[in-house]
């Protein structure tokens, strides 16, 4: 949660009123007009809206609408009349924590609410949930999912509505564990259609098929729309309305992406060429596996996925697993919401392949050289994002060079992601992003310091400090080059400082470019190249090619500036100043 002192700070000095820092996990109270018995309604209210969600605090004696000292009016209510009256009119009971805090001398209730194992509701029988910064009323649909999910209920192990499995499902089942590098999935092809699925673990005791096998195997287990437009606004070149079981809709929205797949060629220093996918597949293949296997099986709506060259959206029915959230997702543990659907896909190697986590999403996107995954979430659905365009080849080309296991960590990407942005950071600072702890991310950015690794290093200032602030080092920032726009030289400081070193050393090679501006070879080279196209440089070496071709003054090569003797305030003689 959010440091409650900074965003109190933040009101106090007129930055924000409260209505604008509230966050699906705080909120802001005033105590009511109409009396004490309404304000103990409201922090009702209040409490079973974020005991029915994610938990949450509440804080009383802000005013929502005014900004600065005037904001903070504080409230006479006690802590046991707070906690006694939602205790009593909360069903089932609710205990929330209450502490008084003394802030510039308004005395302030702040209530720490729990997520809770149950569903309360008030006297009416009516069970708010909080969906962004509103509390909204949980429809029927939304309250027996919440109970399965607490209680541990998995609807995907039901007994299913129809018994058929698809031939075809099952083919690409069989075809899918025939690729298995291991030898029991391999022997598992061997069996017969019931033997198969019971060794799927979806049926039940009396041999029936459940959901996760009718989602899985069935004819009508999966729907899903595919639309395809040139342009994310723009109308839509193909729609495509898929309906089979799970493994059959997979593959169809895989190969509808790859037949318009759009790629990128990088080359790297030792003569190897990357192709840059414009979506990496297996960030793919990770989004789509979480909306077809982690959705709402009970809302009957179709997952759906937007695809244009600029971003690929995935939309999945209903919110995300009870105790994951958007601030926690890249590094909560695995938590499905149906679980005998999960453990199938698992033995079919589909989860096991691509079913890492969220984080692999994030990781495929940096090493692309794209903006890391947008995931946002309603009350009824999970929105993925994936930006595609033109990659940033400097990025996508750095982390190519990097050994495996840094590639392969989370972490690291998104460390180098951020410092893409700013010069530095701490541990403080990159703790939300990489969602851990701040022992944690110092341990991660004192990893990428080692000489191990040798990305980043502390600062000079800093060094001594337990948690210094860490830049990225020489020879990272003049790989990633343009990717870096803190480095970057505006084309008349580049002239400038070209001409003032030919003419101090009447010669520049690429390697003393490099050198001065912080950039690898094919920069340095792109920078004389246009010093010889507009005649300020010529080569001045026997050599034509290579680290030892020299450059010197070309025919429009400036002038030195001539020196005009003039006269001080005491009459001596003085060089002028250029210009003067």
């Amino acid at each position: 949660m959010p440091d409650l002192n900074e965003i109190l700070d933040s009101i106090f000095d007129g930055l924000w009123v409260a209505d604008e820092v509230e966050t699906p996990l705080l909120d802001f109270k005033q105590p009511s007009k109409d009396g004490p018995g309404e304000t103990l309604r409201l922090l009702l209210d209040a409490s079973l809206c974020f005991a029915n969600s994610k938990g949450g605090r509440v804080v009383l004696g802000v005013a929502d609408k005014v900004t600065g000292p005037k904001a903070f009016v504080g409230t006479d209510l006690e802590i046991e009349q707070v906690q006694e009256h939602i205790y009593l009119n909360a069903h089932p009971r609710l205990l929330v924590d209450v502490d008084v805090v003394d802030y510039k001398g308004a005395r302030l209730l702040v209530l720490n609410i729990p997520e809770s194992q149950d569903i309360h509701a008030d006297g009416k029988g009516r069970a708010p949930h909080r969906v962004g910064t509103k509390c909204l009323p949980m429809d029927p649909t939304a309250q027996v999912r919440l109970r399965e999910e607490r209680m541990g209920s998995d609807f995907s192990n039901r007994a299913a509505t129809s018994e058929l499995v698809s031939e075809n499902g099952l083919s690409v089942a069989r075809r899918r564990l025939s690729a298995s590098a291991k030898p029991d999935r391999r022997a598992l092809t061997t069996l017969s259609q019931q033997d198969l699925v019971r060794a799927f673990g979806v049926v039940d005791d009396e041999d029936r098929l459940t959901r996760a096998g009718e989602i899985l195997l069935g004819s009508k287990g999966c729907q899903l729309v595919y639309t395809y437009r040139e342009t994310p606004a723009g109308e839509p070149q193909a729609i495509e309305r898929l309906e089979g079981s799970l493994l059959e809709v997979y593959d169809r929205v895989i190969e509808l992406i790859r037949l318009r797949r759009r790629l990128t060629p990088v080359n790297l220093p030792d003569g190897q060429q990357l192709q840059i996918e414009d979506f990496p597949e297996l960030a793919v293949r990770e989004a789509l596996t979480n909306a077809l296997i982690h959705r709402d099986y009970h809302l009957q709506d179709p997952v759906t996925v937007e695809h244009s060259p600029s971003v690929l959206i995935i939309n999945s029915p209903g919110p995300l697993v009870a105790g994951v959230r958007l601030d926690n997702i890249l590094t909560h543990p695995s938590k499905p919401r149906n679980r005998a659907l999960a453990d199938a896909t698992a033995i079919l190697e589909l989860a096991e392949e691509i079913g890492r986590g969220v984080d692999r999403m994030y990781r495929e996107m940096v090493r692309a050289g794209r903006p890391t995954p947008n995931i946002s979430e309603g009350f009824d659905h999970v929105r993925v994002a994936l930006v595609g365009g033109a990659p940033d080849l400097n990025i996508a080309r750095y982390v190519a060079q990097l050994p495996q296991a840094v590639r392969d960590d989370t972490d690291a990407m998104l460390v180098i992601l951020r410092l893409c942005s700013v010069k530095t950071v701490t541990a403080e600072q990159i703790a939300p992003l990489l969602q851990r702890g701040i022992d944690e991310s110092e341990a991660s950015l004192r990893h990428l310091a080692s000489d191990q690794v040798g990305m980043l290093e502390a600062t000079r200032q800093t060094a001594r400090r337990s948690r210094p602030n860490y830049r990225f080092r020489e020879d990272a920032l003049k790989q990633l080059g343009t990717a870096v726009p803190y480095t970057r030289h505006k084309a008349d400081d580049i002239e400038r400082r070209v001409i003032q070193h030919v003419r101090e050393y009447g010669r520049i090679t690429n390697q003393t470019v490099q050198n001065l501006f912080n950039v690898k070879s094919d920069r340095a080279n792109q920078i004389l190249t246009d010093l010889r196209r507009r005649e300020l440089l010529v080569k001045t070496s026997d050599a034509q090619r290579g680290p030892s071709v020299e450059y010197g003054e070309g025919t429009k090569f400036p002038p030195r500036p001539t020196r005009r003797r003039v006269r001080n305030q005491d009459g001596d003689a003085v060089d002028a100043l250029p210009g003067l």
